[in-house]
């Protein structure tokens, strides 16, 4: 469970967010939205233990592997498929220690570790990368290409399959859609819905926040407030709210205009006076 007591989360002298309390729990998928600004990739960041809070206290545990999308665009020459596998950082270093034991002909350890490299989806670790590669658009004949050959979209995509490609006990996507087709958008929506960890997920995509997620935290007005449901659950809830506080309104605006018209009419009176005052 994340849990985030009285945060106060700033971005230079304004507070973006203040007393914000709330709980993730484990296997949640939780669409962030809000207006351009408000702080949703600023409470990202905080999840992510990127930045503290300016007050409050943030809580989770430290035997979680979080999985994000890298931003900047990678430029190396290294095939498209390996750089998707390299998300999965468990595996990596068992195949280095593998390649370390194999320089000091250490034949148990090699024994160890091929077990454990097994055990971690060695060889299946292509198959999988390519597989997450197909479902964002990329053609089977081109994984092997050196990643620096690809435009600085389909670099993003292949960004998306490493982090996909993790092993995480929470996903942290941030508009992930921006730079997918429909035929992509589509896929992801369907490996998001199977997939078994913690989502927090920032988009403007409703449909695709309809298809994903079952809670949203709203931020506005230096607040988060907590819908459950999907986006067009929040919709009519958030409607229902602000009707509920025009109608608030209208009362005390009422009842507001009752008392000034009471004070105009008995203040000059003494048996009012004082009642007016």
């Amino acid at each position: 469970m994340i849990n985030l007591r009285e945060i106060r989360l700033r971005r230079g002298p304004e507070p973006l967010v203040e007393n914000v309390t709330l709980s993730i729990f484990r296997g949640e998928k939780v669409g962030i939205v809000g207006r351009n600004g408000a702080g949703k990739s600023t409470l990202m960041a905080l999840v992510r233990g990127e930045l503290a809070p300016d007050a409050g206290t943030f809580d989770c545990p430290g035997n979680l592997a979080f999985a994000s999308v890298l931003q900047e665009l990678p430029h190396s020459e290294r095939p498209v498929v390996e750089h998707v596998i390299d998300g999965d950082e468990a595996l990596r270093k068992i195949e280095a220690d593998l390649e370390a034991s194999y320089l000091t002909d250490d034949g148990l350890k090699q024994a160890t570790l091929l077990g454990e490299y097994d055990h971690a989806g060695g060889y299946t670790a292509r198959a999988r990368a390519a597989a997450l590669l197909d479902g964002l658009g990329f053609e089977a004949g081109a994984i092997d290409r050196p990643i620096s050959e690809f435009s600085g979209g389909l670099r993003m995509r292949a960004n998306l399959a490493r982090a996909l490609m993790c092993r995480s006990d929470v996903l942290l996507l941030d508009e992930p859609t921006n730079h997918l087709d429909l035929d992509a958008v589509l896929w992801l929506e369907g490996w998001l819905r199977a997939y078994q960890g913690t989502l927090l997920l920032i988009s403007h995509d409703r449909e695709f926040l309809d298809a994903v997620v079952g809670r949203i935290l709203h931020i506005t007005d230096r607040k988060v407030f907590t819908y459950t449901g999907n986006y067009s659950k929040f919709e009519e809830q958030s409607a229902a709210a602000a009707q509920q506080q025009r109608a608030a309104n209208e009362k005390i605006r009422r009842e507001a205009a009752h008392v000034r018209s009471f004070v105009e009419r008995f203040r000059a009176q003494a048996t009012k006076a004082r009642q007016a005052q």
